[in-house]
């Protein structure tokens, strides 16, 4: 069993999307637009900012208005951050578990420390992780590992002794990269990525509870 496990956190440890979206579509609102679909909003979920005004308003971050719609948008998700916002099924249990095991979990994501903390807490989560690592924690955000290693390092683990489980081929390119085991979240997000049978992560599956089984822990 691994000494560790982290979590990516949108799409993967838990369903942001619906207050992404509900953000997003206020911000449309704003601008006497219509809303998008959560449907079409969803698999851009995991591109943060940049995927969302992307497909809300089709601009790119070099656009004129993208600064000014970035910082609004960032601002009505704040307002309401944990409002549709839940674990993915079966999620507490795999927690449950590890903790029933003595594995310490944390959380490992792209989502800036303001946002993540916060909804950490707001998730009940708080108490119970052993560290949060934001995309502006360490030096450099996923792909690249700076924010797992960073992670190995607050809880006094070896990558090589750990696993971390995310929903988008950055995930897997940051574990790989900090030496860990991987495991691409098919449930998640998956965004604009190659395949994730093309990620070459230890293990695909379908859904948390399927973690345990890759852990060897029933």
């Amino acid at each position: 069993m691994p000494e560790a496990v982290f979590f990516d956190l949108d799409g993967t440890l838990a369903d942001t999307a619906p207050d992404l979206a509900d953000a997003l579509n206020r911000l449309k609102s704003e601008n006497g637009l219509e809303p998008s679909p959560l449907s079409r909003l969803r698999p851009q979920v995991s591109n943060g900012v940049r995927g969302m005004l992307g497909v809300g308003f089709g601009i790119t971050p070099d656009a004129p208005p993208y600064p000014e719609l970035a910082q609004r948008f960032l601002h009505l998700y704040a307002a309401r951050l944990c409002i549709e916002t839940r674990l993915f099924s079966g999620m507490d249990g795999v927690l449950a578990r590890l903790e029933e095991e003595g594995i310490p979990w944390g959380v490992v994501t792209n989502k800036a420390e303001r946002f993540a903390y916060p909804l950490i807490d707001a998730l009940g989560l708080s108490t119970r992780c052993a560290c949060v690592i934001g995309g502006d924690t360490a030096a450099r955000p996923k792909p690249f590992a700076d924010p797992l290693l960073h992670a190995c390092i607050t809880i006094g683990k070896n990558p090589r002794d750990c696993v971390y489980i995310g929903d988008d081929i950055r995930d897997i390119h940051a574990g790989k990269a900090a030496g860990m085991r991987t495991v691409a979240a098919a449930y998640g997000y998956l965004g604009t990525s190659p395949p994730i049978t093309t990620w070459e992560a230890d293990a695909v599956i379908e859904r948390p509870l399927d973690l345990l089984s890759f852990l060897d822990i029933h």
